[in-house]
């Protein structure tokens, strides 16, 4: 049957399906997690996130303490950026970076025989200021994170690690979910995407705007 719901009432309609469906799977989801873990069910109707899903101690406080002192996004793919709620972000002193679609970055990675992604994160880790990375695409951006962090050339704040697909995808999760130095949101296996990416951002962001 078709269920008629007025355009503003579907995103609320939509929480309360998703909320039910989790009750009849007798799932429970932390609370400090569910927030997030919710609407990543909701951009991608799977509920097997709300197994998949893991996060770092003290996870979602430490982003959203990151995003209300001004830190700023960083994506791997513009689709994220794209959807990515700025308005929100901005609010809070924040903006949105994606490298991947620069020329020099290109032609950098082309000279040095490097992915786009790989030389994405160099980029972003010379802001020079709090940076948030949600990873949505590219495994190779995470790689690229964790070889600097073992070399000590650089550390990130935060990472959200949702890459999809099936080369070297599951192992660049791996690296930090073994790892306790970076707090993390990571869908473990081989799920994720920019929307993934997206909507632990907007979570995260939206938490913040509820609060206030």
């Amino acid at each position: 049957m078709i269920e008629y719901v007025i355009p503003s009432e579907i995103e609320k309609r939509s929480f309360e399906i998703i909320e039910a469906e989790l009750k009849s799977k007798n799932i429970v989801l932390p609370e400090s997690e569910k927030a997030v873990t919710m609407r990543v069910i909701h951009a991608s109707a799977d509920f097997d996130y709300a197994s998949t899903m893991k996060y770092s101690p003290d996870a979602v406080e430490i982003a959203r303490k990151l995003l209300l002192e001004g830190a700023d996004i960083v994506t791997d793919t513009n689709m994220a950026k794209a959807g990515i709620n700025k308005k929100a972000l901005e609010a809070f002193g924040g903006n949105i970076h994606c490298f991947m679609a620069d020329e020099d970055v290109a032609e950098e990675a082309k000279e040095r025989g490097l992915t786009r992604a790989a030389v994405s994160m160099e980029r972003a880790a010379k802001l020079g200021k709090p940076v948030i990375f949600a990873i949505g695409n590219a495994p190779t951006a995470l790689i690229s994170l964790y070889e600097m962090m073992e070399k000590g050339i650089f550390t990130p704040l935060f990472v959200i690690g949702v890459p999809v697909g099936f080369v070297n995808v599951e192992a660049a999760k791996e690296l930090f979910l073994n790892s306790c130095k970076v707090p993390f949101i990571i869908n473990s296996g081989r799920k994720g995407g920019s929307t993934i990416a997206a909507a632990i951002c907007n979570a995260l962001l939206y938490g913040l705007k509820e609060s206030r």
